[in-house]
């Protein structure tokens, strides 16, 4: 996913008054203002309420749904290969985003979330904040891209990610200055 294509996707939304936040790699490229890295996908979180209309829009980019469906997440593939990875919330009380995952549970990303800004090729958008990037860096197997976004954000951000990924996440980075 190039920028233009993600600030294609970002403002169709936008511009219907659909707010979205950056996640994953291009939430940490936009906090930190540059892109870092190629990206295979585009992340975002949105308003459930507002899925329907999204996948209405993101289809006439040229997009289209290919696996889940609201109120979980779902994929969308343009027919070059792009992709929007879309994950629905709903809030609760506090202003937490409460979203579905594929197993039943619910995993809540904190309020504080929400408050990220950052920029892509110059133009600001929404993203999730750097402690939630690295909150949201939690419960997967990491892989080198993961970690050098976690060192990227603590070197920028001063944000420490879980101290059990902390030394993996320094070689990580060791080695890629190397």
């Amino acid at each position: 996913m190039d920028s233009s294509s993600l600030l294609a996707v970002v403002g169709v939304l936008e511009a219907e008054g659909i707010s979205v936040w950056l996640d994953g790699g291009w939430g940490v490229d936009a906090l930190l203002g540059y892109q870092t890295r190629d990206h295979d996908d585009l992340d975002v979180v949105v308003e459930l309420n507002n899925a329907t209309r999204i996948i209405e829009l993101v289809c006439s980019l040229g997009y289209a749904q290919v696996a889940g469906a609201p109120p979980e997440s779902f994929v969308m593939v343009d027919p070059n290969g792009l992709q929007v990875d879309v994950h629905p919330v709903t809030w609760d009380p506090e202003g937490g985003g409460v979203y579905e995952m594929a197993d039943g549970k619910q995993w809540t990303y904190p309020a504080q979330g929400f408050t990220g800004r950052g920029s892509v090729d110059g133009q600001p958008v929404r993203c999730l904040s750097p402690e939630v990037q690295v909150l949201v860096h939690a419960g997967y197997e990491l892989t080198r891209k993961d970690y050098r976004e976690l060192y990227l954000l603590r070197q920028r951000f001063g944000v420490e990610p879980p101290q059990a990924i902390l030394g993996a996440m320094l070689a990580a980075a060791r080695d890629d200055v190397a």
